[in-house]
């Protein structure tokens, strides 16, 4: 959740998607998440939190899509995905931006973040906020954008450290807003955990991809 961009190498989730890799099928690229300085800074303003998270979305566009379309083509639609508070960051990237990505899948994700602001609100809140922007879409571009998606996955476990009512009222707005969805709950002994992960992200890959 307050990850550097190695964490997915050291729990060994590079390695479970290496044949996706070495087959071609995909080039992965990790970056750095922002939460630790973003909503699991205790020491921050909710105010800067938030304001933060809109700085790391223009980081993302800016500086990280320019790079991968130099590498891998400039049509490229990269895949965004991530566990935990990462499940939260790839969907946000994602919803925001429907129309420069192919999907997402977001593993074990909470995607609304008011709790970790203290009832703060402003601009910065609201367009970071998937449970409120995404329900609220009612534009003639971004949300039948959306309405066209192939591509996205909302999953969690139902074991130790799991919230699935998150992924529950999540995938509930996206019903609600006509965005096709694979809303799935892995089982009770599925916890918040890396060794569930590295069978998540292999699986889901291999149906857009196998």
């Amino acid at each position: 959740a307050a990850a550097d961009y190695l964490e997915y190498e050291r729990f060994l989730l590079v390695d479970v998607i290496k044949p996706f890799i070495e087959s071609g099928l995909l080039r992965a690229y990790s970056i750095n998440s922002v939460n630790r300085y973003s909503l699991l800074n205790d020491q921050a303003s909710p105010q800067w939190k938030a304001e933060l998270l809109t700085c790391y979305d223009r980081y993302i566009m800016e500086e990280v899509m320019p790079l991968i379309r130099d590498e891998c083509g400039q049509d490229a639609k990269p895949l965004t995905t991530g566990a935990s508070l990462g499940a939260f960051l790839a969907a946000n990237c994602y919803f925001k931006h429907p129309d420069q990505f192919r999907g997402t899948i977001a593993m074990s994700g909470s995607y609304d973040i008011r709790s970790y602001l203290r009832n703060y609100f402003d601009d910065n809140v609201y367009f970071n906020n998937p449970m409120q922007y995404v329900a609220n879409l009612n534009d003639n571009h971004h949300l039948p954008t959306l309405q066209k998606a192939d591509s996205i996955v909302i999953v969690t476990g139902q074991g130790a450290f799991e919230a699935p009512e998150r992924t529950k009222q999540f995938c509930g707005v996206l019903h609600q807003k006509g965005i096709p969805h694979l809303c799935e709950f892995w089982g009770h002994d599925v916890n918040h955990d890396w060794d569930w992960w590295r069978k998540m992200l292999p699986y889901y890959l291999e149906r857009f991809f196998g």
